[in-house]
């Protein structure tokens, strides 16, 4: 009886490695997810351009107090980022995060740079047709001085389909500029950046870079940003205020990505909480 089953079992699971394994379901959070556990990585893949799935110079790791608590740290030396194992839907993501003091050519001297991509769809580095960009397709939580809380539309592409697939959005903007504003004229878009409500007009790509009217806090402390996505529709925050409004986005689902962009970042929380009913 046992060898019976024991054949059937092994059949079965040789077809249905043959069909190829089926994308689990999103998640949708009915409490608080602690994604980064406080201890280790377990939650993440690494993905980098010059290593794939590996990450021999350690640009992710973990340290046990920065300020008084453990924390993801991210050295920013490759292009790349850490990807949640598990995709979700249906949630407010809350980040913790402050800069560090490492930059990195070709951004040693530019803004320091980062940034959470959510809804990431695909296989890692699908931005590019190669397979080998540093990013997927996705809707992208900027993170960069003087232009944190912008939208970015990262677009991306399936091995057996050349046509590229772009993520659209609704807004409302500034009319001539691709700036939010609540009170503006409706657009949608499909690629690019949509620039988040007081990013400042003469921004500059330079280290160190502040704004007139920046939300993001000075280098050296601690932000919290809030992306609640709900279906198509996403609101963020930086530091409670709120920053970047979009609606019947194509994306509402997928996995997080946490970017290592040339800048050293700390992230102390990275938690998915249920939307309120």
């Amino acid at each position: 009886m046992k060898s019976r089953f024991s054949l059937l079992f092994g059949t079965f699971l040789t077809a249905a490695l043959a069909l190829g394994a089926q994308p689990a379901a999103p998640i949708t959070p009915r409490e608080v997810i602690p994604v980064f556990n406080g201890k280790d990585l377990s939650n993440f893949t690494t993905w980098e351009t010059v290593h794939g799935r590996q990450d021999p110079d350690r640009v992710f790791t973990v340290v046990d107090q920065i300020d008084g608590a453990p924390a993801i740290r991210c050295s920013g030396q490759h292009y790349g980022g850490i990807v949640t194992k598990d995709s979700y839907t249906q949630y407010r993501l809350v980040v913790e995060f402050r800069w560090g003091l490492l930059t990195w050519a070709p951004r040693k001297d530019r803004a320091r740079d980062s940034g959470i991509l959510l809804h990431c769809q695909g296989e890692e580095g699908n931005a590019a047709k190669t397979f080998n960009s540093p990013w997927m397709r996705s809707v992208e939580f900027q993170i960069i001085e003087g232009g944190t809380g912008d939208v970015i539309l990262v677009n991306g592409y399936d091995r057996d389909q050349p046509a590229v697939i772009a993520p659209t959005m609704k807004t409302k903007v500034t009319p001539g500029t691709r700036r939010w504003n609540p009170a503006g004229a409706d657009a949608t878009y499909t690629v690019g950046r949509i620039d988040w409500l007081r990013r400042d007009p003469d921004w500059k790509d330079v280290l160190g870079f502040r704004g007139r009217a920046d939300a993001e806090k000075p280098p050296g402390q601690w932000n919290r940003l809030e992306a609640i996505c709900d279906g198509g529709n996403i609101t963020y925050f930086v530091n409670g205020e709120k920053v970047m409004e979009g609606w019947d986005g194509s994306f509402t689902a997928g996995k997080l990505l946490f970017q290592s962009e040339g800048a050293e970042i700390f992230f102390r929380k990275i938690e998915l909480h249920p939307l309120a009913k």
